[in-house]
């Protein structure tokens, strides 16, 4: 499948694209998986959003933020594919491509993430590993994880 990628701070994000990814964050995080939580946390506004297009729909998207906002260190969190996207391997090119660009953004450092449980065996074929103990966050479990720079 042929995908794109855009990435844009906040500022330079469309009406248009910040309603799509703030849609379909909401599709997944709190319809789907059912969870009351506030998306909007302040750190859309500081972070570097990257969009994965297919067919010229939002197939993919992660938030990408520097350090010390969320951790010590780099971190990429809301990663997220609708469902009709999932189980095409464009998850793992989303990552990858999520990798890259916060080395290209943030420097060659440690990028930290929290991760669902269920999703530890995903990540660590990107090179994550698992670091301390699982925790509930918003009644799921999770747990962090780290990529340390090659």
């Amino acid at each position: 499948m042929d995908v794109s990628f855009v990435c844009k701070s906040f500022i330079e994000l469309s009406c248009e694209e910040l309603y799509h990814i703030l849609q379909l964050r909401c599709e997944v995080f709190v319809v789907e998986q059912n969870c009351a939580y506030q998306d909007m946390d302040n750190k859309d506004k500081v972070a570097q959003h990257l969009m994965m297009y297919a067919h010229d729909e939002l197939a993919g998207y992660a938030r990408l933020l520097p350090e010390g906002i969320s951790y010590d260190c780099i971190s990429i969190g809301r990663v997220v594919n609708p469902k009709e996207y999932r189980k095409k391997g464009l998850g793992k090119l989303l990552m990858e491509k999520a990798v890259a660009e916060c080395y290209r953004l943030f420097g060659k450092d440690s990028i930290q993430i929290s991760a669902q449980v269920y999703a530890i065996p995903f990540y660590q074929k990107i090179g994550f590993e698992p670091l301390g103990d699982i925790y509930p966050e918003d009644g799921i479990p999770h747990i962090q994880m780290i990529l340390k720079p090659q």
